[in-house]
């Protein structure tokens, strides 16, 4: 069992992204649970992200909006960075 780590920057966007978009509250609770039992399910879309975002992972929420974080496989933690549109988490 992995522990959520929730940063600052992280829960301001996730309040954001719940009062935005109130038909994926149950998807988005839903995928933090499955985050916190195994980050690399295969329904979870888990990537590695390149460029500036270099050491950062993401995962999918739906189509057009992901979670990115960071997994220290290690402590067994996953840091929680931000939520949102594609465009918006990996600018």
């Amino acid at each position: 069992m992995y522990t959520l780590i929730w940063t600052a920057g992280f829960t301001r966007s996730a309040e954001r992204f719940i009062h935005n978009h109130r038909e994926l509250r149950q998807k988005f609770a839903s995928i933090l649970r499955d985050l916190e039992s195994d980050p690399f399910q295969p329904h979870l879309k888990f990537h590695h992200l390149s460029g500036k975002l270099k050491g950062v992972q993401a995962v999918s929420i739906a189509h057009s909006y992901r979670i990115t974080l960071t997994v220290l496989i290690a402590d067994e933690e996953i840091i929680l960075l931000d939520v949102g549109s594609h465009d918006e988490v990996y600018r």
